[in-house]
């Protein structure tokens, strides 16, 4: 089983719960209560610029030319179609300008920069890895839902749109993969501070769905 998979199943509890949210159901439904959406973009958005620093950081500390490649073209994707649908949905739900610049973090939104800053900071390639495939693997898997038709709802079905498909299964398999190559020779302090990431990652996905009915 490789790592990914192991990380996977062990987080298995949290990451289930994460992706069966009930924020997951309503918006497949396009039946998000509209202060419950506002509150859960305004404070998605605030993940955009220490995103955007740890996909820079991954760019920089990757191993292969070819890996910077494929992160340096997702990053033009996060920093292009994904900010401009939070510019349009934040325009959509008229929120003020000083909720989109600085608004009150919740606990989670403020765990989770941190925990992106701090893989940023360590420029080490397995930790912003570690950091960013729970971001969007996760994503990826409540997006997914084959059986199920996006709603008509156009905010919360470009939300689905922008995390499923593909071209997005196709980012989330290389982080994987590359995941996966690069810790399997890593000394066990070294894994393990990389399994720590992860797993808290998995914990603050599921906090942040939480927050957002807070």
């Amino acid at each position: 089983m490789t790592f990914s998979a192991q990380l996977r199943e062990m987080t298995a509890p949290t990451w289930d719960a994460a992706v069966g949210h009930r924020f997951v159901d309503e918006i497949w439904r396009g039946g998000v209560d509209t202060d419950v959406l506002t509150t859960y973009l305004v404070q998605d958005h605030q993940f955009v610029d220490a995103f955007l620093a740890l996909m820079g950081a991954a760019v920089a500390s990757a191993d292969r030319a070819d890996a910077r490649v494929v992160h340096a073209r997702q990053l033009g994707i996060v920093a292009g179609p994904e900010n401009d649908f939070f510019a349009r949905a934040l325009d959509t739900l008229d929120v003020p300008l000083a909720d989109r610049t600085e608004p009150e973090l919740l606990q989670p939104t403020s765990d989770f920069i941190e925990l992106m800053d701090d893989a940023r900071r360590s420029a080490d390639y397995p930790s912003c890895l570690a950091v960013l495939l729970v971001a969007e693997w996760l994503y990826l898997e409540w997006a997914t839902r084959p059986e199920e038709t996006p709603p008509d709802e156009p905010l919360q079905a470009e939300w689905i749109t922008l995390h499923s498909g593909r071209a997005f299964a196709g980012w989330v398999e290389f982080l994987r993969t590359e995941f996966d190559r690069v810790c399997a020779d890593l000394e066990p302090t070294h894994r393990d501070r990389v399994q720590e990431l992860f797993v808290r990652a998995v914990d603050l996905e599921l906090a942040f769905f939480d927050a957002a009915y807070t």
